[in-house]
């Protein structure tokens, strides 16, 4: 309708055809009420929302709640003693020179076991609460790209299916969530990751100077103590942030100027310096040494090797389908935006938006994005592993959330690019409600299913839990009333939980570094099986 008949509205002939508001008939109505969410679909929506975060949330709550019931194995053990003995710069200096050289990772594992074991006990609740926070903003970001208004509830069940996936879908989830130093070094880098992105979109574009330059010395130092805390998520986000720069060259389109590119660039320098001082430092050189000889990583035997233990690897992946849950609940966020827009998304009559124009190239360049860093990425930390820790790296599912996190997100935002276009498709045909409505349902229960398919695992991994610590509780009180008592050879019985070494676990006692730790943490000379 034009200006000059909106404003006459108010003197509109009562005898005119219409509506019951005297407005317009025929398509031009259709269009306009079928422009508006449908009563029914403005409730499935919220309600599919909430049952998911019912659903997702309750997961994730018993996971956290099973902190309280964490208590030491395999290097907990030698973290605990020596965060008690050293203190947080001690054990940061034992990492550098004897150990592996990841100083972050020592000195964080320092604050957490610096008070006993309520940090290790806390942590899941801390990395829940900023993994839930950061996604659901980063979701905001999704969500106005894509021309909607965020919906904190879809989003917010977005943000804790995706999370219940990365932590009960996999093979290790007690190593994942609960066992902190696996924890620091593969499940915190991500949670970083994504606040990092925030920190990126948030300052890389801002005007003031002050404030980008704020932002690139940030982006150094995280990247920095990223690249000595985790190989593999500085393997998998430097190769991100390597091909979004490539993208952001102002020449292609995407970016208008060099700040973004400049932004991954700074990003990238901090995670390379992080990884020589890592590579170079005495402990890593010493872990090297200790190792066999054996052909280099880059020989053609070698990477057959890796790209069948690729293989292996994603067999196990593709072997659990709940991790396409994330698709289905991208879906239906998609169809949120789209179908949750009200007056203040519409364009305004007579005013015309700035439009740039990106090549057709660029963004489709941009959309597959996700596919080549998914793949090389865990391509790379397979390679890696198997350097490290030979054929039966790859099995090392902890290490696995460098590249599955990012797997999940990409797998939501599919789906909310799939929501988002079937939504526009029928937004605007009146008769098209009942299909609108059924691919909500569809994709409420796809994920549901999805999130219904993790509790058998998160009913054993509460069952395994609490039944070791009561069974660890009893252990430790009689050993400690053994040292007191004056003992130095003190019995030992392994109480195994998630594929963790325990004491024993090699018949050579000088070669067992977990009894050497838990002698350390008890404070006697030698321990024997119980």
């Amino acid at each position: 309708m034009s200006t000059a008949a909106g404003e006459g509205a108010g003197a509109r002939d009562p005898h005119a055809g219409g509506g019951p508001e005297g407005g317009p008939t025929g398509p031009e109505n259709a269009r306009h009420e079928g422009g508006r969410p449908r009563p029914l679909l403005r409730g499935v929506l919220p309600a599919a929302g909430a049952v998911l975060v019912a659903a997702a949330g309750g997961l994730i709550a018993v996971g956290c709640f099973l902190g309280l019931y964490v208590r030491p194995t395999s290097d907990d053990w030698c973290a605990g003693w020596k965060a008690r003995d050293m203190g947080v710069l001690g054990i940061t200096s034992d990492f550098y020179m004897t150990q592996n050289g990841r100083i972050t990772n020592a000195f964080l594992s320092g604050l957490i076991y610096g008070d006993g074991l309520v940090g290790a006990q806390i942590l899941p609740t801390v990395i829940a609460v900023c993994f839930t926070v950061g996604l659901v903003l980063l979701g905001r970001e999704f969500v106005r790209f894509l021309g909607g208004r965020p919906r904190v509830l879809v989003l917010t069940a977005c943000a804790l299916v995706v999370q219940a996936l990365v932590y009960f879908a996999g093979p290790r989830s007690y190593q994942v969530l609960l066992w902190a130093p696996a924890t620091v070094s593969h499940t915190v880098p991500s949670v970083v990751g994504v606040w990092m992105l925030l920190l990126a979109l948030r300052t890389a574009g801002h005007p003031r100077t002050a404030v980008r330059v704020a932002g690139l010395a940030v982006a150094f130092l995280v990247g920095f103590a990223m690249g000595t805390l985790s190989e593999p998520f500085t393997l998998v986000s430097g190769l991100l942030a390597a091909l979004v720069g490539l993208l952001c060259l102002p020449r292609l389109g995407l970016a208008r100027d060099w700040r973004p590119f400049t932004w991954c660039l700074v990003w990238c320098s901090g995670l390379a310096c992080g990884l020589v001082v890592l590579y170079t430092s005495p402990g890593a050189r010493w872990r090297r040494a200790q190792q066999p000889a054996k052909e280099s990583m880059l020989s053609s035997g070698e990477l057959r090797g890796a790209f069948a233990d690729w293989q292996h690897m994603w067999g196990s992946v593709a072997g659990r389908p709940a991790f396409l849950g994330a698709a289905a609940v991208g879906v239906l966020l998609g169809l949120a935006t789209v179908l949750g827009r009200g007056r203040r998304c519409e364009p305004v009559p007579g005013k015309r938006e700035s439009r740039r124009t990106v090549p057709r190239g660029t963004l489709i360049a941009l959309l597959l994005l996700p596919v080549p860093v998914v793949l090389l990425g865990s391509f790379a930390v397979v390679a890696g592993l198997r350097s490290g820790y030979g054929p039966a790296g790859w099995t090392y599912a902890r290490t696995w959330t460098s590249f599955l996190v990012p797997m999940e997100l990409a797998l939501c935002g599919y789906g909310a690019l799939l929501g988002a276009r079937f939504g526009r498709r029928f937004r605007a045909r009146r008769t098209d409600g009942p299909a609108l409505v059924a691919g909500a349902v569809v994709a409420a229960c796809l994920t549901l299913a999805s999130v219904a398919v993790l509790v058998p695992e998160l009913r054993r991994l509460t069952t395994t839990t609490v039944s070791r610590s009561v069974a660890w509780d009893a252990q430790d009180a009689r050993i400690r009333a053994e040292a007191e008592r004056g003992a130095t050879d003190v019995a030992y019985r392994p109480l195994y939980i998630g594929g963790l070494a325990e004491p024993f676990y090699t018949q050579t006692y000088e070669r067992d570094w977990v009894a050497a730790c838990v002698s350390k943490w008890y404070g006697v000379d030698r321990i024997h099986r119980g």
